[in-house]
């Protein structure tokens, strides 16, 4: 027997590229997608109140998120019908071109066909822009890849966000409404260079959708993610209103906290979660998101307001990440348009659930113990994380 005194060093087998040139033009419509939606979401519940009450500030929301939901259940059928470059361009110009509407009217009822509208445009431009995405990113380096695509939506979400209720505060409201439809008409002129259908297109239909359902391995994670975006709801809905007593300063700073400690969070977990698995993320993410939302019911302070925004960021960005990375990985191929539809749908869902049901008591009771009962309403989802622990 002979013995090798010189063995060759091991290596590591050659990580797969993470952004390709298709990525790099899905990474225009993502940014136009997230400006029209995150540039007026605070602002138009300001306009609701104007014309009416705090009431309907939640309705408004209600009526955009609710509107996402159905239309993100069925828009994989549309992907199979139309593909991707087309879904995407229909789901831009409903997003965006509405809120032109609201330049010439602050009618409740209009405000709300307005926002129905544009919930289906961005059912269709999250689902069918989220199942290219899946794509294009290499699987080995999924979680990695979907930290760098939060990054690109969360940069002009954590700018926007606090941005429109600036620009409303100092300029008016046309001016949000007018930079929506513009932002998100710009971002068609990449589409030409994606991806027009795929075999995945076409084989994932609505019935992908309604199998995921059933599957509680999608819906564990799915129903996780959802009690958390049930506060980003209440936050982005009442938080400008809570603290109306408090220099403008801080409502931004929240707002503007809040998105930027999502982003930075998940692009550190996005690896953390490749190499020792997404699963083991959501105890802690749903503890930090609690945390942090209690804090916000120290409404008359504002460093406990900024504060609480930013850990519930970082809890909140840990668990879109682990989520999401964690449903991608129970499906087989042809399965990501039923996964961007269901985790889409838990996150507006949970939104419009949080918006709504602040709505209805917050009169009552107040904004201080609105916040620290949507910061119970998370713990329960520790349950359902200890449960799943499989990667």
């Amino acid at each position: 027997m002979t013995t090798d005194l010189h063995p060759r060093p091991r290596t590591r087998p050659a990580r797969t590229g993470l952004v390709s040139r298709a990525l790099l033009l899905r990474f225009v419509s993502i940014v136009g997608a997230s400006i029209g939606f995150y540039l007026p979401l605070s602002v138009v519940p300001l306009y609701a109140k104007q014309a009416g009450s705090d009431s309907a500030a939640g309705l408004a929301t209600v009526a955009l998120l609710l509107a996402t939901v159905a239309c993100e259940l069925v828009t994989p059928r549309l992907i199979a019908r139309l593909g991707y470059r087309w879904a995407l361009a229909l789901g831009l110009v409903l997003l965006g071109t509405p809120t032109l509407v609201l330049t010439m009217s602050d009618d409740i009822w209009v405000i709300i066909v307005v926002s129905v509208v544009r919930g289906a445009g961005f059912a269709i431009t999250v689902v069918a822009g989220g199942a290219v995405t899946a794509l294009l990113i290499p699987k080995d380096r999924r979680g990695e890849g979907l930290a760098l695509v939060g990054v690109v939506s969360g940069v002009p979400t954590l700018l926007a966000l606090p941005a429109g209720v600036w620009v409303a505060a100092h300029w008016g409201y046309t001016p949000v409404f007018v930079m929506t439809t513009v932002a998100t008409l710009l971002a068609l002129l990449p589409l030409p260079a994606l991806p027009r259908r795929t075999e995945t297109a076409q084989a994932d239909d609505h019935h992908g959708v309604v199998a995921g359902l059933r599957n509680p391995a999608l819906t564990r994670p799915a129903t996780i993610f959802a009690a958390t975006t049930a506060a980003v709801g209440v936050l982005v809905t009442f938080l400008p209103l809570a603290t109306s007593g408090q220099p403008a300063w801080v409502a931004a700073s929240a707002l503007l906290a809040q998105p930027a400690a999502a982003t930075l969070a998940r692009l550190f977990v996005g690896r953390l979660g490749d190499r020792h698995g997404p699963a083991r993320l959501l105890v802690p993410g749903l503890v930090l998101s609690a945390a942090g939302m209690a804090a916000l019911a120290a409404t008359g302070t504002p460093s406990a307001v900024i504060g609480g925004a930013l850990v519930f960021g970082v809890g909140f960005g840990a668990l879109q990440n682990a989520t999401l990375t964690l449903m991608y990985a129970r499906v087989p191929s042809g399965g990501e348009s039923a996964v961007s539809a269901i985790w889409n749908a838990a996150y507006d869902l949970g939104m419009a659930a949080g918006a709504l049901g602040a709505g209805l008591v917050i009169a009552s009771i107040g904004y201080p113990l609105t916040f620290a009962l949507t910061a119970a309403a998370i713990l329960p989802a520790l349950v359902l994380a200890h449960r799943d622990r499989r990667p």
